[in-house]
């Protein structure tokens, strides 16, 4: 298992959250949206040049800033 920060993932690629790797305000926030540590996502795509990061969680497509993006850690296969 390899563990990289989601804005290294790839489009279309798979992974298991291992890691926030922020302050409780920002893990409170992600954890709303439904995104915390064990959770599977999928990354859709990303922006060219620190742009946002598109991923799904569950049935739900949404949209990560890049430094909120980089400060999830994700462990892919």
């Amino acid at each position: 298992m390899k563990k990289i920060s989601l804005v290294q993932m790839k489009a279309n690629q798979r992974g298991k959250i291992f890691e926030i790797a922020s302050g409780s305000a920002l893990v409170a926030r992600l954890m709303s949206m439904g995104i915390y540590k064990g959770r599977e996502i999928t990354k859709l795509s990303h922006f060219a040049l620190r742009g946002p990061v598109t991923l799904k969680v569950g049935r739900t497509v949404m949209a990560l800033g890049h430094g909120m993006a980089s400060k999830i850690i994700v462990e892919i296969e």
